[in-house]
């Protein structure tokens, strides 16, 4: 944050029930004052919105993300959010933001540049997806075999284990481009894993990142 500084704050949670409670907003500001704590900035508004995050027209059903988008314009502001995913977990939903000539910052990862954003993004938005898609081919190979949910055996785990490959191996190729760009920078693999971790994206499995980790990544793509 640059001296005098205008910012519009953003939080936002998904469900009704969690903004009536408070649930997750009251993280999201402290998490957003403790990032402007010291500076010299003005806080010109702070926007709340009770909305899922799901659908191509996400900004159109966020009618407070929009006010606060059009507060930022009129006062040359800076939008602070408490997380990334507090705007979406949809690459082009965020791609399409990136565009809008507004400058935002995360106050989770400030030092995140607009690439950095950007390919943040599309590892958020693959988490989602194999989530599901785990769950659903799981569901789909055991009912196609006629196998009873929670019987036990290695024929039972075998397409199971399958799918984590395969999962394993779609992961590795979304971070190809992360990892061919640190390769570029000259980083090793040990700046690459503190790189990642405090960019927040996380292991396929969700956890933090280890050289070893990364290793196996690396072995997959060669």
């Amino acid at each position: 944050m640059t001296e005098n500084s205008k910012v519009v704050a953003y939080y936002r949670v998904s469900t009704q029930k969690q903004g009536q409670s408070g649930l997750g907003l009251d993280a999201q500001e402290q998490a957003v004052m403790n990032y402007l704590n010291g500076g010299v900035w003005e806080l010109i508004e702070g926007f709340v919105e009770i909305e899922t995050g799901k659908g191509s027209d996400a900004l159109d059903r966020r009618p407070q993300l929009k006010a606060a988008m059009g507060t930022c314009k009129q006062h040359k502001a800076t939008l602070i959010i408490a997380k990334l995913d507090r705007l979406a977990r949809n690459n082009h939903f965020i791609a399409g933001l990136l565009e809008s000539g507004i400058d935002f910052i995360c106050a989770d990862m400030p030092q995140a540049n607009k690439v950095m954003l950007q390919m943040y993004s599309v590892m958020a938005e693959w988490e989602r997806d194999q989530i599901s898609t785990r769950t659903k081919a799981a569901l789909q190979a055991a009912k196609a075999r006629g196998v009873i949910l929670g019987a036990t055996g290695m024929a039972n785990l075998k397409p199971n284990i399958e799918v984590r490959q395969q999962a394993a191996d779609a992961f590795a190729i979304k971070l190809k481009a992360i990892i061919a760009s640190m390769k570029v920078r000259g980083l090793t693999q040990r700046s690459m894993c503190a790189e990642l971790n405090q960019l927040g994206v996380k292991t396929a499995k969700g956890g933090e990142w280890s050289l070893i980790q990364l290793q196996r990544v690396i072995a997959r793509l060669a």
